[in-house]
């Protein structure tokens, strides 16, 4: 296995009010050669067998999306992250987070992969029995059994709580009785075996492992705007009978669960979109150079070379927070006691502690990812609205990451409340620092302050009612968001033993996030005080009776 470098545990959130040491930050440059191995066959295989194939899987032919993940199975990416024991190869999340990452250079086999990887896996892993472990996991690793996720229902979507899917013990009590119906299921079209939430008596959201069988039907391919690669469709559960040695974990621990595995199925998704920008910023810069106008590339034209430049920028500032997150996470894993590694709870607490770190990297990286989407359409001009242009499919494709793994504006609900306790923490006074971007280190420091600030203004106006207060809530955040993204460049930039670009693309990105940061501690005290924009348009929603 892969071992990253020793680090000290930190805690969740401790970034906002913590000086965060260079050796603690885990970074590309720390990749093994067999993280790097990794990738390159992953990346080998995306544009050799399954890109070539892209216009076949948007046709819906689930039988080439099931020899794919056979093939990819063959080359150990779909077992990576599955234990020996269960024929995997018991890699670490690192390992798992590139080989998402590489698929994202084709979105629609990534959703399909890392489904079969990542939600739909890591249930069984962690919260399955014994003989359920021993029944699905090899099959999983293998390729012959596809996996689904099936939490959202029609009423319940990011309050994945109110979901109406029932379940009941059987009176013999040898296997539960399922009933319900959810939505946005990917792979739902091809999966065998389906990680379902219901409520056990109507009572507590509890999971289980649903194969496909009489009782469980798969609704029709829904008609998407992006990733229309991939299936996602509904399913519906009539007295489906499900063995009681399937239940995941304990009966009521379905939101544990849930929540749990999607704070790591952000981080993930973080590393999909990196991907995807990557790909797209390969294109955009041959696209450039080789169009000409003016008797001339365009990619000499000062107007688009900023653009590549900033689409560079986000690019690399991503990767930074997305193995930067995925480095907290492991080193909570590896502090596991020896003893515990087969404790669920000590998995899920790990988990837990970095949940804004996970919700951080989801926002932050999406959204990079549709301006660097939007910024190669412009680049390609009018070509950029074709079917015949990459631009057009990377452009729809990447619609989706600000919705998938719960949405863009839950994430930064979550963030911002999740670090309120860092309100009641002053920032401290850090030393001086004689190392590179000393200046860009005191725009963050500054940008911590104004975190803890918003936070503390809020907790203190605001005590009994912060639900009701979403809009400054969000605004909060997003200086939370800016403030990691600060520090993940800094870091990894002074960490390196970095070309002059990464120091370029830190300063540019600091000197640009500082000025948001600025606009939004002004919108968000204005707004507590009842006035500025945020406020106004509160009380618009109000006297138009939204």
């Amino acid at each position: 296995m892969p071992v990253l470098v020793e680090q000290q545990l930190l805690k969740g959130g401790a970034f906002l009010a913590n000086e965060c040491a260079v050796e603690e930050m885990f970074t590309p440059e720390d990749f093994t050669e067999e993280h790097r191995m990794i990738a390159e066959t992953t990346r080998r295989f995306v544009d050799n067998e399954v890109t070539p194939r892209i216009a076949q899987l948007e046709q819906h032919d689930w039988r080439l999306a099931r020899d794919l993940v056979r093939h990819a199975a063959e080359l150990g990416l779909i077992g990576a992250n599955i234990p020996a024991a269960y024929g995997g190869l018991g890699l670490n999340h690192t390992s798992g987070a590139l080989i998402a990452e590489n698929t994202g250079r084709c979105t629609s086999f990534a959703a399909t992969c890392c489904v079969q990887t990542g939600v739909g896996l890591w249930p069984i892993i962690h919260f399955g029995t014994e003989a359920a472990r021993l029944n699905y996991l090899p099959r999983i690793a293998s390729g012959e059994l596809i996996t689904a996720y099936a939490l959202t229902e029609a009423m319940a979507g990011s309050d994945a709580l109110a979901a109406r899917a029932t379940a009941r013990l059987s009176e013999d009590g040898t296997h539960y009785i399922l009933n319900g119906e959810k939505v946005f299921v990917t792979n739902g079209g091809l999966a065998d075996v389906f990680v379902v939430f219901a409520k056990v008596d109507g009572g507590e959201l509890t999971t289980f492992i649903v194969e496909a069988q009489e009782g469980v039907t798969r609704g029709v391919e829904e008609r998407k705007l992006g990733v229309r690669g991939s299936s996602t469709t509904s399913l519906v559960l009539t007295d489906a009978k499900v063995p009681r040695e399937n239940l995941l974990g304990e009966a009521g621990m379905g939101d544990k669960i849930a929540f749990g595995i999607l704070n790591l199925g952000r981080c993930k998704l973080g590393a999909i979109c990196v991907g995807a920008m990557k790909l797209m910023l390969e294109q955009a810069t041959r696209y450039a150079r080789e169009r000409k106008q003016f008797g001339r590339s365009i990619s000499s034209f000062g107007a688009i070379r900023a653009k590549l430049a900033e689409m560079t920028i986000r690019t690399w500032v991503a990767e930074s927070m997305v193995y930067r997150t995925l480095g907290l996470i492991e080193g909570g894993i590896g502090a596991i006691d020896s003893n515990d590694e087969k404790d669920s709870g000590a998995w899920l607490r790990v988990m837990e502690e970095y949940a804004a770190e996970c919700s951080i990297v989801k926002v932050a990286v999406s959204e990079y990812c549709n301006y660097v989407a939007d910024e190669m359409v412009q680049i390609h001009g009018g070509y950029g609205c074709l079917a015949d242009y990459p631009a057009e499919r990377a452009y729809r494709d990447s619609r989706l990451n600000r919705i998938g793994e719960g949405t863009n504006e839950i994430n930064r609900l979550l963030i911002s409340s999740r670090l309120i306790k860092s309100a009641t923490r002053e920032c401290p006074p850090f030393a001086d620092d004689a190392r590179p971007l000393s200046y860009e280190g005191t725009l963050l420091r500054k940008a911590k302050t104004a975190a803890l600030t918003s936070l503390r203004m809020a907790a203190q106006m605001n005590k009994l009612a912060l639900s009701e207060q979403q809009a400054i809530m969000m605004g909060i955040a997003d200086i939370i968001i800016d403030t990691y993204a600060m520090e993940s460049a800094i870091l990894r930039t002074q960490k390196a033993c970095a070309p002059p670009s990464y120091a370029d693309m830190t300063q540019v990105f600091c000197a640009d996030a500082m000025q948001r940061i600025e606009a939004s501690l002004k919108n968000t005290i204005s707004a507590i005080d009842g006035r500025g924009p945020l406020a106004v348009r509160q009380r618009i929603a109000k006297a138009i009776q939204f």
